[in-house]
């Protein structure tokens, strides 16, 4: 379990990065972590997920509150500072097993997050998050890679009820990497 936490996402092909994390069950909680306002802000963003196929998936964001260190927000992302707010729809709800909505790109182009959610042996469940449509940027590429690596983080160290650490200074290491992945691709 430990290492499939730390891998990094797979380009699986143009604008597309998918994660696999191995997830202390059951499958029913890791759901709530995912659609659940209260739950899904300790490790992404807070906000609804509308519990139907063309609902409103809201998403929150407040970087600060993930962790109790002080991180300080690098110069790059200063927009984000006091938080940042935008609202997707939901293409797919099938609980506990496949959630999807759209993501709000910058440039008003809409991604596309998929959420699979497979129960595995000893009360495990194996997360498959995919984003896809993301464009050919490596600027944003390496930036979104790096987002969700620090997400599901997070998330691996909530749901084994361990203190994360600091979004922003686990999100500039991992944006380096994430760099350097794609410049060796």
């Amino acid at each position: 379990m430990h290492d499939l936490n730390k891998k990094h996402g797979v380009f699986t092909e143009a604008g597309t990065i998918q994660f696999k994390r191995l997830l202390p069950g059951p499958i029913e909680r890791v759901w709530d972590y995912l659609t659940k306002s209260e739950l899904k802000a300790k490790w992404l963003a807070a906000g609804d997920v509308e519990t139907r196929e063309g609902g409103k998936a809201e998403q929150y964001f407040k970087h600060k509150d993930l962790s109790e260190e002080d991180d300080p927000v690098p110069e790059k992302y200063k927009v984000m500072k006091d938080g940042t707010y935008f609202a997707g729809t939901v293409l797919e709800w099938d609980p506990p097993k496949l959630l999807k909505y759209t993501w709000a790109g910058e440039a008003g182009d809409d991604s596309i997050v998929t959420f699979e959610l497979t129960p595995e042996k000893d009360n495990k469940v194996l997360l498959t998050l995919t984003h896809q449509k993301l464009g050919d940027d490596p600027d944003i590429l390496s930036s979104v890679g790096a987002g969700w690596h620090t997400h599901l983080g997070i998330l691996v160290d909530h749901l084994n009820q361990k203190a994360p650490k600091g979004f922003w200074s686990a999100h500039t290491a991992m944006e380096k990497e994430y760099t350097r992945i794609l410049s060796s691709a």
